[in-house]
């Protein structure tokens, strides 16, 4: 059974904010001395995600 992809649309601030809070996380699993693995892998998979520009229809 496939996993099912999901695709996430933020903005620039948006992925900013992500990102800086799985770093932040990041750091408190090293302190604690817990893993980092999925973490990094989500880290790594946000920064080299596609750029896709959308039009957003207000009703």
């Amino acid at each position: 059974m496939r996993n099912p992809k999901y695709h996430l649309y933020l903005t620039h601030d948006e992925h900013r904010t992500v990102i800086n809070s799985l770093i932040c996380l990041k750091n408190d699993l090293i302190s604690q001395g817990k893993y980092t693995d999925a973490v990094d892998e989500l880290i790594v998979k946000l920064t080299k995600a596609k750029v896709k520009k959308i039009k957003i229809k207000e009703i």
